[in-house]
């Protein structure tokens, strides 16, 4: 964990420099450039990092699921168990690209990844999740009280971290856009959430439905994350409409790689359990898609299946042989590379520089075909 309040700046990997390609498994460039200065604005941002406030539980528990501190409070040096923080990169990554400086975007930053995480608190008690990134979930640690009480407070801690923005040259009405932004997108997302717990009770869920609730669920919050990052570097509207698009296409190859993952992934890579989403019926894209494929025997079975309340190791086997036998896992592969190439679209009107070009390409691959 970084605890150095020092100044932030451009310091990081050299945008000049030879691009870390993605078909290594490392993560793009831009990921490393901004992680210091992404991990000290957090650090400023969550309640409990001064000195003298640790001992809080309320704290630790937001700490502790940032992976900055482990069970005890005991500071952890490892980054095993943090997250990619891919949103407050591509906000900073956009402003960074337009505007050729990214500190005025550092609180819409932290904002970004605080709202995400109090999404994750709040997802792992719905979906009963007992690991994420490596170590025991909130809740399965303290409760779902205490982990609800938690989510909440991640919440109002990035509400509050948006605001910084005013303080660093945004004029107010900027200020108040990227603030009510940033809200809608988290209203939007958590109806997509309501949107995918309900399709866990149904078999005639439609693509269309589910590319809908994927665009709230996880587009909207990487779309914002790159409008905002575009509003605070540029007031063209045409330029900051355009990193919208972009989000919303990466939003949607994220999803359908995340799905990909989730039935077919590695879970020693992932840090969680696969097969999950199979067991508790969950309508990720590739059975969404053999249940509108699949027919005879094959629809039978999956509607046998996915009518049970519990789902025993022989019926997960029997789903992932339909969805083999219906093409789920090159279906997903195809929609997922056809998202990132309109992303690339998107950002075709914008000028750019050559490094933010490449890295921009980078990232649409990465994400095109991470294995975590």
């Amino acid at each position: 964990m970084v605890q150095n309040h020092g100044q932030q700046t451009n310091e990081g990997t050299d945008r000049n420099a030879a691009p870390v390609m993605a078909q290594t498994g490392a993560l793009p460039g831009m990921f490393s450039r901004y992680k210091s200065s992404v991990e000290q604005e957090l650090y400023k941002a969550v309640p409990g990092s001064g000195a003298g406030t640790g001992s809080s539980e309320a704290y630790r528990l937001l700490r502790y699921h940032l992976g900055w501190v482990d069970q005890q409070g005991a500071d952890m040096d490892s980054s095993l168990s943090q997250g990619k923080a891919l949103r407050p990169t591509l906000c900073l990554f956009a402003c960074d690209a337009l505007a050729n400086d990214f500190t005025k975007a550092l609180p819409a930053a932290a904002a970004l990844e605080l709202i995400h995480n109090f999404s994750l608190i709040h997802d792992d008690i719905q979906d009963r999740d007992v690991e994420r990134r490596h170590q025991p979930t909130v809740w399965h640690l303290w409760g779902i009280p205490k982990a609800l009480s938690a989510g909440n407070a991640m919440q109002c801690t990035g509400d509050l971290a948006m605001l910084n923005v005013a303080d660093l040259g945004v004029a107010p009405e900027t200020a108040l856009r990227v603030s009510s932004i940033l809200t809608e997108s988290y209203i939007e997302m958590i109806q997509g959430q309501c949107l995918d717990l309900e399709f866990e009770s149904r078999t005639d869920i439609k693509a269309d439905e589910y590319l809908y609730m994927i665009a709230c669920k996880t587009g909207a919050l990487i779309r914002s994350a790159l409008e905002i990052g575009a509003l605070l570097a540029t007031d063209d509207a045409a330029t900051v409409q355009a990193f919208a698009r972009f989000g919303e296409y990466l939003g949607r190859a994220f999803q359908i790689r995340d799905d990909y993952l989730g039935i077919w992934g590695d879970e020693a890579t992932l840090g969680k359990a696969t097969g999950n989403d199979i067991r508790r019926r969950k309508k990720s894209y590739p059975v969404v898609y053999a249940l509108e494929q699949a027919s005879g025997q094959a629809m039978n079975e999956l509607l046998r299946i996915y009518g049970q309340d519990e789902l025993d190791e022989d019926d997960v086997q029997r789903v992932l042989a339909v969805l083999d036998e219906v093409g789920s896992r090159e279906n997903a592969q195809r929609l997922t590379e056809e998202a990132a190439a309109q992303a690339m679209d998107a950002l075709r009107p914008v000028s750019l520089p050559n490094w933010a070009q490449t890295e921009a390409e980078d990232l649409i691959d990465f994400l095109a075909r991470r294995e975590y």
